[in-house]
């Protein structure tokens, strides 16, 4: 029985939704696919053996990633990352402007 080589999915996370900026968002992810359960005989609890479900390795570049994982022999796939979404400017003054057409919120 041979073992096959562990797959590994290498994305951009996008922004948290609490998140209005675009800080922390610029690394790349490596996360190990996930295995599938067994069934424990003893207690007939379900899990896993293999750790490399919890993994996630942060890397600065798509570049050093994809060199780790080759490096390791690791098969990956190269998410692409989220499109970026313009952010608009908001002021707390333009609720209260003079000639503003758009709907009170409050």
């Amino acid at each position: 029985m041979t073992a096959l080589a562990p797959l590994a999915r290498i994305h951009s996370p996008p922004r948290n939704a609490m998140q209005s900026g675009r800080a922390n968002t610029g690394g790349w992810l490596l996360e190990y696919a996930p295995t599938p359960q067994a069934l424990d005989p003893l207690m007939g609890w379900v899990g896993r053996g293999d750790t490399r479900n919890q993994v996630r390795l942060h890397f600065p570049t798509l570049e050093a990633a994809v060199a780790f994982a080759e490096a390791r022999g690791i098969s990956y796939e190269v998410a692409p990352p989220p499109a970026e979404r313009p952010i608009k400017p908001k002021v707390y003054a333009d609720n209260f402007r003079y000639g503003r057409t758009e709907n009170w919120s409050h």
